[in-house]
């Protein structure tokens, strides 16, 4: 899938208390693709235990800790404090996309509201994360897929942590009935005369249609190896278009042939007989 520009002004804010600081560098280099970290927050009550943590990554990162005590039980007074800094980076104007790092469906709102102003949101969470949540942003990246799969959380954090997808296998992936048509419609939305669509535009497409739509979710690293697993799609490099996928021909049934008049039997053909003769 193509990436944007670097030129692309991107803040960070991460949900501390929702959010495994084990997961930073990999996060940042992922967000690399989209563009430029300009912004990097992190929000948390800094005394608690639970985020003994992130003191490391923050420095080794240059990321900007945001300090919120939790005033009453039971009240996440770090979400509110995200939430006013995101309102106030959208109206500097000086900014392109945000990416929300959190599991939390309470930023769902804010994801509506900065798409609504035009900013691109990426999200990037635990495959825990409410479908709401993740329907409100551009696309959003379950942090599972950017996890090695011999990675453990960290003794002093308590958050429930998925491992790495498992690699599926092209009898699982068939059937997925999900995963194979959206496939399917994406090639239908972009294909030529002969049936042939880039496969960019197939995973540009899908994107929209589910904006947590990624092969590595399946344990593929790119979307081409999930393609050509699953085996039910033509795959064409070509120099000039890239890759190029279509639905396998179908095949013709092979034309029957006429069927052949009986052939009759000489004793059965009608003879006078003796009786008739006369």
């Amino acid at each position: 899938m193509a990436s944007i520009p670097d030129s692309t002004r991107l803040a960070v804010l991460i949900d501390g208390d929702n959010t495994t600081s084990t997961i930073v560098e990999a996060l940042l280099a992922e967000i690399a693709k989209y563009g430029s970290a300009t912004v990097k927050r992190v929000y948390g009550d800094w005394t608690t235990p639970s985020l003994r943590g992130w003191k490391e990554v923050i420095n080794a990162h240059a990321i900007q800790p945001i300090q919120q005590f939790a005033y009453t039980t039971g009240k996440n007074a770090t979400d509110s404090a995200l939430i006013i800094d995101a309102m106030d980076l959208l109206y500097t104007g000086n900014l392109d996309g945000f990416c929300l790092v959190t599991s939390d469906s309470d930023f769902t709102r804010l994801a509506s509201r900065l798409r609504e102003s035009g900013k691109t949101v990426y999200g990037f969470g635990e495959p825990r994360t409410p479908r709401s949540l993740v329907a409100a942003c551009n696309r959003f990246v379950f942090l599972d897929v950017l996890r090695p799969p011999e990675e453990m959380p960290a003794p002093s954090e308590k958050l429930p942590v998925a491992s790495a997808p498992v690699r599926k296998s092209e009898t699982e992936l068939r059937s997925d009935t999900k995963l194979v048509k959206l496939l399917r419609d994406g090639i239908n939305a972009g294909s030529d005369d002969d049936g042939w669509a880039n496969l960019s535009g197939v995973g540009n497409y899908v994107a929209k249609q589910q904006p947590a739509f990624d092969s590595r979710n399946w344990g593929y690293a790119k979307l081409v190896d999930l393609v050509t697993t699953i085996g039910l799609f033509e795959v064409k490099r070509t120099s000039g278009q890239g890759v190029r996928l279509r639905e396998n021909p179908k095949r013709k049934p092979a034309k029957k042939s006429p069927p052949k008049a009986p052939v009759s039997n000489s004793r059965d053909r009608a003879s006078p007989t003796l009786d008739n003769a006369n």
